[in-house]
């Protein structure tokens, strides 16, 4: 038990050094830009890439997180409005496109995707048949067969659904 909490203090002593060593190898007027820069509302990544860019100071993302936190520099948090948009667009119901009345096939995209997709949903087919689909990490679409794994959709069904399927995915920003 002592190796353990002798080899706990060895790290965070490291991780201190580390930490003062980021925080010395910026002057004063640098760490001041620093300030302005995560006041001004940047994001950490947009920190990081501006110190490289006008300092020429190369730091991972962590680096410039434990240096925000170093010089004690309190990181503007996001309007509510923005994260309330955010929630809302994950919890929202799934979104329907449906060509027409009767007959058409439609499509819906699940709030939730399922495991291993990239996206996923629902589509029913004119012929009233609902079966599942997902887009994988590869961009291969492929369609979950139902209770009748021998159902094949109509060629014109495929066709419908592949371009509703485009439509929305373009307008959900995938």
């Amino acid at each position: 038990m002592n190796e353990v909490i002798g080899f706990h203090c060895f790290v965070v002593d490291a991780l201190q050094a580390i930490l003062n060593f980021i925080a010395m190898e910026l002057s004063d007027a640098q760490k001041t830009t620093v300030t302005q820069w995560i006041q001004e509302g940047r994001s950490l990544a947009d920190v990081q890439r501006a110190l490289r860019e006008e300092f020429e100071i190369s730091m991972t993302y962590m680096d410039v997180r434990f240096l925000v936190d170093d010089l004690d520099i309190a990181v503007v948090e996001e309007e509510p409005e923005a994260a309330e948009e955010a929630a809302e667009a994950v919890t929202s119901e799934p979104e329907i496109i449906d060509d027409g009345g009767d007959g058409s096939v439609s499509v819906d995209v699940d709030a939730i995707m399922r495991p291993g997709a990239l996206v996923s949903g629902t589509v029913k087919f004119s012929d009233g048949v609902s079966l599942g689909w997902q887009l994988g990490a590869s961009g291969q679409l492929g369609l979950i067969p139902g209770d009748d794994p021998d159902y094949r959709p109509s060629p014109e069904d495929v066709q419908s659904f592949q371009t509703q399927l485009e439509e929305v995915l373009r307008k959900k920003g995938y």
